[in-house]
């Protein structure tokens, strides 16, 4: 049995930084790096492609809605279906290009924060995300959340998906992220989470805050790096993996 860890990095702006990308990059097997819109620039998407490509971590962009001030957390209503598709490609083709600076190669796409959180929910939104996909590079891997939009988009445009779970937040009994204004909706004990990696791997399963069971495919586990304590939660997260006899390795490497 084995599972990729995946971690959203690059997420720094000029002189500000985010996180221990480093220390993260020794821990997680891919890194979905920030594209420019929600946070990152070229030069840190730079450094970012540099450090996975030494450390062996596979790489894949994080596109998210241009909302630099809100992270890309907050929706951005009335956008046509062209410049959702537009947005995700440009911010595909920029991490393409830059990551051909490093020498690294782009495997994935993972839509961030609210443009996620939207096509989970909304056809329209998942549909526009998966055609810019497809149009850019119909070989790039698709990470989707189970059962939402995205994974049904993602498979209708014959794209090959995999299934992600996150390590850190909390579910609601329909298998939606729990929305981080709500309290528990963001978890912080590393051996609580550790556990619960190991459960969610293990039962292909995760479990609501109801306490609800939910049957799930299980292909990648985020651990975010932007979260308090985020290297000791990572560290603990690998430590639990490996007691429990689970390997750990980018799913790229089972597309070839």
């Amino acid at each position: 049995m084995s599972i990729d860890l995946n971690c959203d990095l690059g997420e720094g702006f000029g002189a500000w930084s985010m996180g221990n990308d480093e220390a993260m990059l020794g821990l997680a097997t891919s890194a979905n790096v920030a594209c420019g819109f929600h946070g990152g620039d070229s030069d840190i998407m730079l450094k970012t492609a540099r450090l996975a490509k030494a450390r062996g971590v596979s790489i894949g962009a994080h596109p998210g809605y241009r909302d630099l001030h809100g992270f890309g957390r907050r929706p951005v209503p009335g956008l046509t279906t062209s410049e959702i598709e537009t947005l995700v490609a440009y911010q595909v083709g920029a991490l393409q290009a830059v990551a051909a600076l490093a020498g690294h190669v782009v495997s994935h796409v993972k839509a961030h924060g609210a443009l996620s959180n939207v096509g989970c929910v909304d056809d329209t939104t998942a549909r526009a995300i998966a055609s810019a996909i497809k149009a850019v590079d119909r070989h790039l891997i698709f990470v989707v959340l189970p059962s939402s939009a995205l994974a049904r988009a993602g498979e209708a445009a014959g794209l090959r998906t995999v299934s992600e779970v996150f390590a850190d937040r909390a579910y609601e009994d329909d298998a939606t992220l729990m929305v981080r204004s709500k309290p528990g909706a963001v978890l912080h004990d590393p051996e609580v989470i550790a556990a619960r990696v190991v459960r969610m791997v293990q039962d292909r399963a995760i479990v609501a805050a109801s306490g609800k069971t939910i049957k799930v495919d299980v292909d990648t586990v985020c651990i975010h790096g932007d979260t308090p304590g985020a290297v000791t939660i990572a560290q603990r997260i690998r430590q639990a993996l490996d007691a429990a006899g689970i390997a750990v390795a980018p799913f790229s490497h089972r597309f070839g």
